[in-house]
Order: C-alpha cells, then sequence, then structure tokens
C-alpha cells in the first residue's frame, strides 16, 4: 500500500471496516511512513475534538445580531449588483 491509497482507506481504517487484507497493508504501511501516521493522529484527533465539544447552540442576543449582519450584507450585495 501507499500513501495515496491509504488515504483513500483511511476512514474505513478508522471505522475498522476494512477487509483483514487492507488492514494488514495499511498497519504494515503505518510503520513505515511517518507522514502517513501524522495523517492518521491528526484525524483521530480532529474526530476526538470533534466528538467532545458537542453541539452549542448560539445564544440568542448573538444570533440575532449574526442574522442582522447577514441581512445586512446580503442587501448591500444586492445594491451594488444593481
Amino acid at each position: 500500500m501507499n500513501c495515496q491509497e491509504l488515504i483513500r482507506y483511511l476512514s474505513d481504517y478508522i471505522d475498522r471496516s476494512l477487509s483483514d487484507e487492507l488492514h494488514a497493508e495499511a498497519q504494515q504501511h503505518l510503520a513505515t511512513c511517518h507522514n502517513c501516521h501524522v495523517v492518521l493522529d491528526t484525524t483521530r484527533q480532529t474526530i476526538y475534538l470533534y466528538r467532545q465539544s458537542g453541539r452549542q447552540a448560539i445564544p440568542a442576543e448573538h444570533r440575532a445580531e449574526l442574522f442582522a449582519r447577514l441581512q445586512q450584507s446580503l442587501a448591500a450585495r444586492k445594491d451594488s449588483a444593481s
């Protein structure tokens, strides 16, 4: 397995849904390729951080301010297009 193949199968590798043969090839490649090992670790850390953060709602006052800014931006864009 080469780097491109590993990246193609990375999600399945992390999810442990590769065939035994592909899993063994990925393991062998990861044992010798520092760059792919870094990509794997970084991807796993990103998934972990995302799951830990959960969904956080935007407070109502910030949501209203954001919506107002979006409306202003859209209006300005329409005016400049005319």
